[in-house]
């Protein structure tokens, strides 16, 4: 996230659009219907593409950009910067929810459905840490966040760890582990975090 913000109308920021999952792309904006917002999917997608490689202070002009719109469309569907940044991250949320039971299915063991779910977390956490920071003074919107974080993602690992049969480790203790790892944005985090479930799963 540290390279520089595109500041000229009309240059596009690249970035990726979807997680693949098995054998199919899990989208990476979830269930696009709940944005609300004729069109409002597209400028969540185009959003989340341009703060992975420039955080969420990039310029709204990168954004508007990279949908193909302009500026006054990413105002009137979402008036300030931080209801872009909640729809993309909790969004980004959904997706990886709804990636949980897709990996069981596609994987050759529910261990290795775990490892792949964990490793999607971490992903997301790795490139949108800036995402809740960028929520941090605005206290209700960010505890709502985090709730709706929480009733998301805890049920999905914690189906992953029974599958995997792991008793001994609650869901929300891992995500808790992994989050902490992925702090600040790590790159070393992946490597971390392989090394935490390589210790869990071996027992």
């Amino acid at each position: 996230m540290g390279e520089a913000c595109v500041d000229r109308l009309g240059d596009r920021v690249p970035g990726r659009r979807g997680v693949v999952v098995g054998d199919r792309q899990v989208d990476r904006a979830g269930d696009l219907g709940r944005v609300g917002l004729d069109g409002g999917a597209e400028l969540v997608e185009a959003a989340a593409a341009v703060f992975v490689v420039s955080g969420v202070d990039a310029p709204v002009r990168a954004i508007a950009a990279e949908a193909g719109v302009g500026m006054g469309t990413i105002y009137r569907h979402f008036p300030t910067r931080a209801d872009l940044v909640i729809a993309v991250y909790r969004h980004q949320v959904e997706a990886c929810a709804e990636a949980g039971p897709e990996l069981l299915r596609s994987s050759a063991t529910p261990q290795e459905a775990l490892r792949r779910g964990i490793d999607l977390f971490a992903d997301f956490l790795v490139t949108k840490h800036g995402l809740a920071a960028g929520l941090r003074s605005d206290k209700a919107r960010f505890e709502t966040l985090h709730a709706s974080f929480l009733d998301h993602l805890v049920p999905v690992c914690a189906g992953l760890l029974e599958a995997a049969g792991v008793e001994d480790l609650g869901a929300l203790d891992l995500l808790r582990g992994v989050g902490n790892l992925c702090a600040g944005g790590d790159p070393h985090a992946r490597r971390m975090v392989g090394l935490l479930l390589d210790g869990l799963l071996s027992r």
